[in-house]
């Protein structure tokens, strides 16, 4: 599946005062892809389920 056929949706954990300062967020089974919502063709990261949950926890300080 290429990333184009992924379903986005905007995190849960973007938060900013500028609404349009997003990150976006797809999953798949065995990853978990990152993009800017300001550049949506630039470049993505792609994580384990299991690192992606790693860095939410660290980013919520618990």
């Amino acid at each position: 599946m290429g990333t184009r056929e992924l379903d986005w949706f905007k995190s849960s954990y973007s938060d900013s005062s500028n609404g349009n300062d997003c990150v976006e967020v797809a999953a798949t089974p065995r990853t978990i892809h990152v993009r800017d919502s300001k550049n949506t063709p630039g470049p993505q990261l792609a994580f384990a389920p299991a690192a992606w949950a790693g860095f939410v926890e660290y980013s919520r300080g618990e």
